[in-house]
């Protein structure tokens, strides 16, 4: 967390929580569009059955590194890049779940036995 002396933490930009993550995917989706790539080429082009391609466009399948790499090599979108988001979207999602969020809660009020 970015501190300021005299500024609310809660105010700075780095510090604030979105109120919806961001899936890689959707700046890849975004990527392509923008090229004129349809899913079924680049599909093709990357090796990737289009179901699968598509699932990671549309934020139902995480992106792991072996896709993250394939990504960097065809499109040139940093992998590193991606993979922090996809970490990002993970914890906030599992943060924001009830089942996670109630069982963090309970776990951070635990001590821990010497």
């Amino acid at each position: 967390m970015i501190t300021l002396k005299g500024v609310d933490p809660r105010m700075i930009a780095n510090n604030i929580t979105p109120y919806k993550p961001t899936h890689p995917g959707e700046v890849i989706r975004e990527e392509i569009e923008y090229r004129g790539i349809t899913q079924r080429r680049l599909s093709v082009q990357v090796g990737i059955v289009q179901p699968i391609i598509n699932e990671l466009l549309n934020g139902q399948r995480p992106i792991t590194s072996r896709y993250a790499l394939i990504f960097e090599a065809t499109l040139g979108i940093e992998a590193e890049m991606l993979m922090r988001m996809q970490m990002r979207y993970d914890m906030q999602t599992i943060r924001e779940s009830k089942v996670w969020g109630e069982r963090l809660k309970q776990l951070s009020k635990r001590e821990l036995i010497p």
